[in-house]
């Protein structure tokens, strides 16, 4: 079942990230490859991803080259029972964005979908996390990469292996190795859903 196209009022791309990608080349002619996780466990859940994969499409600079699988997993970090399921994916992307200019074009993607920020691993509308940018290591806490959980995730590696079978996670090693030492309990692959690569 390939979801209905939504079009979400998306704010409109901030200014220093339109000067970012003015300075940079926005004929992605020496883009960076990053790896972005999506998840959502509120409203309509694959509605939503396929809204926010669609938005990061529309940014200048930013082109989505590759869609995962949707998968269906138990929340994270919190009391089993206590959030509805979440429903995750992960896309490739090739950008001219700084990486501080990618991390605001995703807040403003959460901030459209109405993402809420009350509590650390919370319920929420969507999630854009940013998992790598090209080789890049940084412990910035503003945006520390690579992310620094994504090892302990199979709900992001197992679809990012989907996308990318020989990816690696800088520092950490093979994405595969990683999934195969975690197991993928409590995350399902729904082959009845599909996300739709922006044409």
């Amino acid at each position: 079942m390939k979801p209905q196209h939504s079009d979400p009022t998306v704010q409109p791309v901030p200014a220093a990230v339109t000067a970012a990608v003015d300075a940079a080349d926005i004929t992605l002619s020496n883009p960076k490859w990053a790896v972005l996780a999506l998840g959502a466990n509120l409203g309509n859940r694959l509605e939503t991803l396929q809204g926010a994969v669609d938005a990061l499409e529309d940014t200048p600079g930013l082109r989505v080259k590759a869609v995962s699988r949707v998968y269906e997993t138990e929340p994270w970090g919190v009391e089993p029972g206590s959030q509805p399921s979440y429903f995750n994916a992960v896309i490739l992307v090739k950008t001219t964005l700084p990486p501080s200019s990618l991390l605001e074009r995703a807040h403003a993607v959460e901030e459209a979908f109405h993402r809420v920020r009350e509590e650390r691993w919370g319920a929420r509308t969507i999630d854009v996390d940013i998992v790598t940018y090209a080789d890049v290591v940084s412990d910035d806490p503003e945006l520390t990469l690579p992310h620094p959980r994504a090892h302990q995730r199979a709900f992001v590696l197992a679809p990012w292996q989907d996308v990318d079978p020989e990816a690696q996670l800088p520092g950490l090693g093979a994405v595969a190795e990683l999934l195969a030492a975690l197991g993928q309990d409590g995350v399902t692959p729904r082959t009845d859903l599909e996300l739709r690569l922006p044409e």
